[in-house]
């Protein structure tokens, strides 16, 4: 059974696209060009689900097309329509440069100068210009590089070294 600590959500499947059993795919992660993979971990009904890809293609930077094993038909695709989809953080590239901002979800966030957990990151808004990590209690922290001063990926962790008063907002 797949958990929840080892995967990050990189996407959402949309409608189905055709008669064969495609289905589209908005794209939050470009793991695509860092990391060959067989399949794709979706949520359904609740469960993380690994579904084997036969083919994938890009539409566009944010939108990809993908035929998965035994999803043959529009109905069976339309099943499909809103899953999230993951991926196996252990698949993915463990060069510090190559993280994007959603692989940071689930983890703690440490204020490097105290030590102090600020929080668990429950989403990332990149909406704007200036990327937020979106704690579970709402807090918004921006998510710039100058900031990060340690990743631990075993731990889940990442320290950053926050500007004064920030916390107190």
């Amino acid at each position: 059974m797949i958990k929840e600590e080892e995967v990050y959500r990189i996407g959402r499947l949309g409608k189905p696209h055709g008669v064969k059993g495609e289905v589209t795919m908005q794209v939050d992660d470009d793991v695509f060009d860092r990391v060959d993979a067989d399949f794709l971990v979706l949520r359904v009904g609740g469960i993380l689900v690994p579904f084997y890809m036969e083919e994938y293609r890009f539409r566009t930077d944010a939108t990809a097309l993908i035929k998965f094993e035994d999803v043959d038909t529009v109905e069976q695709a339309r099943q499909l329509t809103n899953c999230d989809v993951f991926f196996l953080r252990r698949l993915a590239d463990n060069d510090e440069s190559e993280y994007t901002w959603t692989f940071f979800v689930g983890f703690d966030l440490i204020e490097a100068s105290s030590g102090k957990t600020v929080g668990r990151i429950a989403a990332v808004d990149d909406s704007t210009q200036n990327i937020l990590f979106e704690l579970e209690d709402g807090t918004l922290i921006p998510a710039a590089e100058e900031l990060i001063d340690q990743i631990d990926q075993e731990k889940k962790q990442i320290h950053m070294a926050l500007p004064e008063g920030l916390l107190n907002l």
